[in-house]
């Protein structure tokens, strides 16, 4: 039989997987008829009517351009597609050429934002797309591909007369002045020609179809990638409070000023965006979906908890310290013991503090208090925690999660007399959809209590590792990098899983 490490591997994979470019597109679009042909975008009928065209900008979007020109095939008349500096020599080096275009494509590729920042390249292929888009009649249909991570820096087009480095510089005095991203970016779609629903205006009167990969906790369309084919929900009036509450005011290049006085004040969300059809086709919940109907398969009780975990690894760890603390005492039979009601204590007073969007944890709860011992238990999740970091060692934040995890359940052994952590077996996996968990080659880790207790009783210091933020090393010290999940790059990101496995041991 499989081993729950196995396991976990293969509901990570199949989660991932199902968010794939080509898969993911398969499934959301496709081609009919010939004679007057329709686009089917998840059952939703548009005729093509005249010219078919493409623009895209993130970092899965390369992969997603070469599933969608497969699809639409000779349809297509026209693409332009702006991705992060060095996309196309990575996945090339990676071996994954189902994610290139074709050496006769018809879709243009522009590189740029470097390290993630708007630069002179951006810009250059965010003013290709414009000009594309102002082009387009009423019977053109404009396919549009977002993948939220770098989809904001890769679309940077000021109003004019701003120029990029003067947005540049104000978005940069507003965060050394402490503004929340939230702040920066309702300021730059108000200064931008194609965020925040410019590439929809500008694009009308041509139906405009968006396909979204979410990176985003709780896929807020206008937040992916600053929501360029969606209506801004803020005006420039929300620019301006934000510019004064950190006195930037009086010390705004002329550029800036012009435009701000000049735009209408009111939001612009009376405007007509009924010939714009946003859908998200791949997001961290349709990952987890996938797993949990892979682990029901191989014969899990399995329950999702969240799609939009989030919170400091240390806090988040402790949650789900405490929730296989409640299975496993499920599985000892004393769950509903004074030892079950205080672990249900404990993490309700967390939940509240980690304030996670999406968690009726008192519901899910009850689900657990209804499993069976017969079965092993699966518990999904998902979403993106924060590390702070203080030391100088290697990891990233699935590789700290998961031995903080491993961690927390030891301590919990060993402190409790007649733990019923000792009667299960535990797999703990996080990681980043993606492929990559910090600056290393793993996308994450695998962990578990007897992990832990062999690295203790090697001598090995496990605090320290965490306190040096050096999760990395310690696995690497084990069976050859075996407790590492490595994936390479997958080509697509709906930010992190999570899989908790256990069994009656």
């Amino acid at each position: 039989s499989m081993s729950l490490h196995e396991h976990a591997l293969s509901l990570f994979r199949s989660a991932v997987g199902t968010v794939r470019p080509a898969p993911m597109l398969k499934r959301a679009v496709k081609l009919q008829g010939d004679g007057c042909p329709q686009l089917l975008v998840k059952g939703r009928a548009f005729p093509v009517k005249r010219d078919l065209y493409l623009v895209g900008f993130g970092k899965a979007v390369l992969g997603m351009a070469a599933a969608a020109e497969e699809i639409l095939g000779d349809h297509l008349v026209r693409g332009i597609i702006n991705v992060p500096l060095g996309i196309q020599e990575s996945l090339q080096r990676a071996g994954m050429q189902e994610m290139l275009l074709k050496p006769h494509s018809k879709i243009q590729v522009i590189e740029g934002a470097k390290n993630n920042l708007p630069d002179p390249e951006a810009l250059k292929g965010a003013v290709a797309i414009q000009e594309l888009a102002e082009g387009l009649t009423t019977d053109d249909l404009l396919l549009v591909l977002i993948s939220g991570r770098g989809g904001s820096a890769l679309l940077p087009a000021p109003i004019p007369p701003i120029l990029l480095k003067e947005k540049e510089k104000l978005t940069k005095m507003l965060a050394s002045q402490g503004a929340a991203i939230q702040e920066l970016n309702i300021v730059r779609k108000t200064l931008s020609l194609l965020k925040g629903g410019g590439l929809a205006r500008l694009a009308y009167p041509a139906q405009v179809v968006s396909l979204i990969l979410s990176d985003v906790i709780g896929d807020p369309l206008d937040i992916i990638a600053s929501g360029p084919t969606v209506a801004s929900s803020h005006s420039v009036q929300d620019c301006l409070q934000i510019l004064a509450k950190y006195n930037l005011l009086h010390n705004l290049p002329e550029s800036v000023g012009t435009v701000l006085s000049s735009s209408p004040t009111k939001p612009t969300a009376s405007e007509d965006y009924s010939h714009v059809y946003n859908i998200i086709i791949g997001s961290n919940t349709l990952a987890l979906d996938e797993a949990k109907r892979q682990a029901v398969g191989l014969g899990y009780t399995t329950l999702i908890l969240s799609a939009a975990v989030c919170g400091e690894v240390s806090r988040v760890a402790t949650l789900y310290c405490q929730l296989i603390q409640l299975v496993c005492l499920g599985f000892a039979s004393l769950g509903e013991g004074p030892l079950g009601d205080e672990v249900r204590r404990n993490l309700l007073q967390l939940a509240a503090e980690l304030e996670i969007p999406d968690l009726n944890l008192a519901e899910f709860l009850q689900a657990l208090q209804g499993l069976g011992r017969e079965r092993p238990v699966c518990i999904l999740a998902g979403g993106e925690t924060t590390v702070q970091l203080q030391g100088t060692g290697k990891g990233g934040r699935n590789q700290e999660l998961a031995l903080r995890v491993g961690l927390g359940l030891h301590v919990a052994q060993a402190t409790e007399t007649g733990s019923p952590l000792g009667r299960c077996e535990i797999v703990f996996l996080s990681g980043g959809t993606d492929g990559q968990d910090g600056p290393t080659e793993a996308a994450g880790a695998f962990c578990s209590p007897e992990l832990v207790d062999k690295a203790l009783q090697e001598g090995l210091d496990v605090e320290a590792f965490l306190s040096n933020n050096d999760s990395y090393t310690f696995f690497s010290q084990f069976q050859g990098g075996h407790h590492l999940l490595v994936t390479g790059l997958t080509g697509t990101n709906v930010m992190d899983i999570q899989a908790i496995l256990i069994r009656a041991a």
